[in-house]
């Protein structure tokens, strides 16, 4: 192996040694203590260190970092004290977790790493957010994130190279190619020479790189994070290495050729570089001997703090506590002057007032720029904010998403607009596993806002017209809004995009032009959680959102003589249970209307609820008012029959009569 020194100094290489061994040793230790069963699960990085001590150590401390689960050389060179990762790794409060996660499944802002979740993918995107926090904020700093070559075959991998490189983001895409994806080789992954060669289909510069020659990687990530400062771009590099234990230790490596393993032995990262610093005198073997010793007397001492440690106690409010980020409503009221306007109206006014008000405040989706949105709701933003904060996006929400809260780790807000609520479900993933868990693992918010143009009424057939709030009330950590008016819209949104957790907010299509009311023209916020009373009756509660409201006010409208409480929920996550509970209670029979088909949406817990908390006030079965159980079909005839509204009338006079 050569080594190349350049212009490093002696204590520059020696640092580098010792850098490069502490996670050696580090996981020496933890494989002995496997094998005494003090610790239950490793993942093994023996052979990669010098990629992850190479890279870190050029990166600034303030530059963030995103690596996987095999780069305990990261967490290392960044300096976290050892009786931290130690404590993260047993599950000790110490750790970065709470003991809700293990190994480097968590982030830090204090050393600037954020770690994985185990889709590996969507950490891709995260990187292309905090580049692009830096970009906007024009600091000259690099962003650097990992994989390996097995995550390089997942959609979200190809969607973060593309974002970056039509957004010029400063990003490092390290792929540690480290021959197997758990088992599976690299001839049944891909079929490109090298994955650097795929840079060129992104129109992005690519090296491929003895990822076991510290010096080669260092050297390179050097001169590439300086030419980046004056020439901000993406750099896909492939590191050539090899995973010498399993891809978990109780995986094993039966699966490997025998010849292949002693070939790599030959190339071990820490060995080779060790011969280079004695044969060329920077390092005698009374040093070695000193710097080994050090570093296993530090590993020693904060094992044995971290064994000191009392086991995490089960904490009922502090879990519940830690689901959402502790967050105080601004209660804000404009009501001197009012301008009739509809739903789309309303929603655009609100995200404009928004974007004044919060300077961090980034806007992204397709067409939304010059084209103004596929329902013209961003229309003239471009002009008043520019296109640095409304962004047009290649298709490709997951990564968007993912983007959106890589802004908000790194200091921004971000609206993400679905252009229509059905193509969510290719941006599931960072939503329910990213998003909704982000502070309850490791603290950290996210504060983004995805926009759901959503529902039927319009004729849009079985891909544009679903109403899918279902997919996520049922996902802890997310905020899920749901207005049926211009008022709510536009007061809702405001408090949405203030509220430091991410939010679904769904929007009706054919509310949007049809539905009008008085509207303040000032920014104003309303409360999530809270319940609109529309009407208010004797005989029967009735309960709806989004369309559904208007729908419930036809049909009192056409039956005078039907006294009921009409609740707008507004809300469905959090749930105003207690206005919930306070109308049936009086009025002793419910109806729950909702434009989603019925099995497993949000009437069947509301019924649930109800039916557990107000049984003894009941005179009649809940009753639930749904969409027939398919998917939405596009002639209208279909569409009629598909959706609730006609059933709601005789549904609603059947339990009168209860």
């Amino acid at each position: 192996m050569d080594f190349e020194r350049k212009n490093l100094t002696n204590e520059q290489l020696l640092d580098l040694y010792k850098k490069l061994l502490k996670p050696r040793l580090i996981e020496e230790k933890m494989l002995i203590l496997i094998r005494q069963g003090k610790v239950s699960k490793w993942f093994s990085g023996i052979g990669q260190e010098a990629i992850s001590v190479g890279i870190t150590s050029v990166l600034d401390k303030d530059e963030y970092i995103l690596p996987m689960h095999r780069n305990l050389g990261v967490f290392t060179t960044r300096d976290i004290p050892l009786h931290r990762l130690f404590s993260q790794w047993q599950g000790k409060r110490n750790g970065f977790t709470k003991g809700r996660d293990r190994s480097f499944h968590f982030g830090t802002q204090e050393y600037k790493i954020i770690g994985m979740i185990s889709h590996l993918g969507p950490q891709m995107g995260i990187a292309d957010g905090i580049a692009l926090a830096n970009k906007l904020k024009q600091n000259g700093k690099v962003t650097a994130v990992f994989t390996g070559e097995g995550a390089t075959s997942e959609g979200d991998f190809h969607e973060a190279l593309n974002i970056a490189s039509v957004w010029d983001l400063p990003v490092l895409f390290v792929i540690e190619n480290n021959g197997y994806g758990l088992s599976t080789p690299t001839n049944e992954q891909y079929r490109c020479a090298q994955l650097a060669d795929r840079g060129v289909g992104y129109g992005m510069e690519s090296h491929v790189v003895d990822g076991n020659n510290i010096l080669e990687v260092f050297n390179l990530i050097s001169e590439l994070k300086a030419s980046m400062v004056d020439n901000p771009r993406p750099v896909l590099l492939e590191f050539m290495t090899f995973r010498m234990r399993g891809h978990e230790e109780a995986s094993g490596t039966k699966y490997v050729p025998q010849e292949l393993m002693d070939m790599w032995a030959e190339k071990d990262p820490v060995e080779n570089y060790r011969k280079y610093l004695k044969l060329t005198a920077v390092l005698s073997e009374e040093e070695d001997e000193a710097i080994r010793a050090e570093i296993k007397k530090e590993i020693d001492t904060d094992w044995a703090k971290v064994q000191e440690e009392p086991e995490i106690v089960a904490d009922l409010n502090e879990e519940l506590n830690d689901v959402y980020r502790p967050w105080e409503y601004e209660q804000i009221d404009h009501f001197d002057e009012l301008e009739n306007i509809r739903v789309i109206d309303a929603i655009s006014n609100g995200l404009r007032q928004s974007m004044e008000r919060h300077e961090n405040l980034v806007i992204m989706g397709q067409d939304i720029a010059e084209y103004g949105g596929a329902f013209k709701i961003t229309d003239g933003f471009v002009a008043q904010f520019g296109k640095e904060r409304v962004r047009n996006t290649p298709i490709c929400e997951s990564a968007i998403v993912s983007a959106a809260n890589g802004l908000s780790i790194n200091g921004y807000k971000a609206v993400v607009e679905m252009q229509f609520a059905d193509f969510v479900s290719t941006g599931f993933n960072p939503i329910v596993n990213l998003l909704a868990k982000q502070h309850y693992r490791w603290q950290e918010n996210s504060d983004v806002v995805v926009r759901m143009p959503c529902g039927g009424g319009t004729q849009a057939g079985p891909f544009h017209s679903q109403t899918n709030e279902a997919w996520f009330t049922k996902t802890p950590g997310l905020k899920v809004v749901y207005p049926a008016f211009p008022y709510d819209a536009k007061g809702l949104l405001n408090t949405a995009i203030n509220d430091p957790n991410p939010v679904m907010f769904f929007e009706h299509k054919q509310l949007y032009r049809s539905v009008y009311q008085d509207v303040p023209k000032d920014y104003y916020t309303l409360p999530l959680g809270k319940a609109s009373l529309l009407k208010e009756g004797n005989d029967v509660t009735i309960i709806s959102f989004g369309a559904g409201v208007h729908w419930a006010l036809e049909t009192l409208a056409k039956n005078p003589e039907i006294s009921a409480d009409l609740l707008d929920l507004r809300t469905l996550q959090p749930l105003d249970t207690e206005a919930i509970y306070a109308s049936v209670k009086k009025t002793s029979k419910v109806i729950i209307l909702q434009e989603d088909s019925l099995f497993g949406g949000v009437a069947s817990d509301i019924s649930a609820m109800i039916m557990e908390n107000c049984f003894e006030y009941l005179d009649a079965p809940v009753k639930r008012v749904g969409s027939l159980e398919s998917a939405i079909p596009f002639m209208k005839s279909l569409e009629d029959q598909y959706l609730p509204k006609g059933r709601f009338e005789t549904e609603l006079l059947d339990l009168l009569k209860y």
